[in-house]
């Protein structure tokens, strides 16, 4: 780990970027938790540990999901409660990519684009499930918005289970991939194009290219390992910072992989200007949900749906949450206390720092005790 921190940059450089390039408020509010994040202006919490009462005091996290070091507790909470959700089947991976020639729109009309996204790429699913008489399809889709080097590549990883559910009776797709790429970019251009103008969105169709990039691949198995897989595209932002190696004279290092050639790590140098420019690109709408889920993996029928699948399948139903996920939602976090190496540290109390109604620079200090 180098040690250098997105809220570095950002302290040192974001007032003078602001002078020169606008910010819309999800933005502001944004880098305001990215920087405040860890340094107390948030607030305290104080941990002791049950064997050398020994007292830390800790920063508060800012708890914004585009902050790279908030969300490990979420993530894996997250991660144990999908689980319950697992089938015995195999998964399809299936990425939908918009092109870049509507990345403009989406800087603009971001949630729109997005919304548009989604819809486009569960109806072209559909109809082809329609069409070869599959019944229903079931899919969880996480957006991304980013290529490695940070620029704007907007796409949608989805995951679906290798069958479908007609009625209430399941019919398994034993074939190496869910449907053909070319027929499936085919369709997903039409339902996407046809989304934008909806919503009222101006294109030039002469600048959007006639071959959509869809990528499929039947390579994701039923194990813990897909829950892994699908958190790591969940949570921590757009750039994990142990990817940033160095940060002086106005300008940040950070390590990518390369695509075009074998996926090798490289490095890339960026001025301060042109790292935040690029960084706020991907900051989302006020509460735009990322992560959806259709089809019979819907939030209001999953459960039902799923008992249903698992007893034509003869597999046992999964818990749901899971007793690993039961466990870290109600046992109180700690971790080995470094002073005396045998005991734990607990959380005892959190400083607060809460801004008064109606006036932005008067702050008061209250306390409140959580016990163990």
């Amino acid at each position: 780990m180098s040690g250098v921190h997105l809220a570095d940059i950002l302290n040192e450089s974001l007032a003078d970027y602001m002078q020169t390039h606008s910010l819309s408020y999800q933005q502001k509010r944004v880098c305001e938790h990215l920087m405040a994040c860890r340094t107390g202006k948030l607030g305290y919490q104080r941990w002791a540990c049950d064997t050398c009462e020994q007292i830390q005091e800790i920063g508060c996290s800012c708890r914004d999901r585009h902050c790279p070091r908030c969300q490990g507790l979420a993530t894996k909470i997250w991660a144990e409660k999908q689980q319950g959700n697992l089938l015995p089947c195999n998964y399809f991976h299936v990425v939908f990519t918009l092109p870049h020639e509507l990345n403009g729109l989406a800087r603009y009309r971001s949630a729109d684009v997005y919304n548009s996204l989604f819809r486009a790429a569960w109806e072209t699913l559909s109809a082809f499930a329609q069409r070869k008489q599959h019944g229903q399809l079931g899919m969880t889709a996480v957006l991304h918005t980013w290529g490695q080097t940070l620029v704007q590549h907007i796409h949608l990883h989805c995951l679906i289970p290798a069958g479908s559910l007609k009625g209430e009776k399941w019919q398994g797709i034993s074939k190496g991939y869910l449907y053909p790429v070319k027929a499936l970019s085919a369709v997903f251009r039409g339902k996407m194009l046809s989304a934008l103008n909806e919503k009222g969105l101006a294109y030039s169709e002469l600048g959007i290219p006639k071959t959509w990039c869809v990528y499929s691949k039947a390579c994701l198995k039923y194990s813990e390992q897909l829950i892994k897989y699908l958190a790591r595209y969940t949570r921590k932002g757009m750039l994990h910072e142990s990817r940033l190696v160095n940060n002086s004279n106005k300008a940040v290092l950070f390590t990518y992989r390369d695509s075009s050639n074998e996926n090798k790590q490289r490095l890339m140098k960026l001025s301060h200007a042109v790292f935040i420019q690029r960084y706020l690109l991907h900051v989302l709408p006020s509460g735009f949900m990322r992560i959806r889920h259709y089809g019979f993996l819907a939030n209001a029928c999953r459960v039902k749906k799923l008992v249903i699948i698992r007893n034509q399948c003869g597999s046992e139903a999964r818990r749901l949450p899971t007793e690993g996920s039961e466990a870290l939602c109600t046992s109180p976090p700690s971790w080995p206390c470094k002073c005396c190496q045998t005991g734990r540290v607990y959380l005892m109390s959190v400083l607060l720092v809460e801004r008064c109604k109606g006036r932005e620079d008067n702050w008061r200090e209250g306390e409140t005790e959580r016990t163990r």
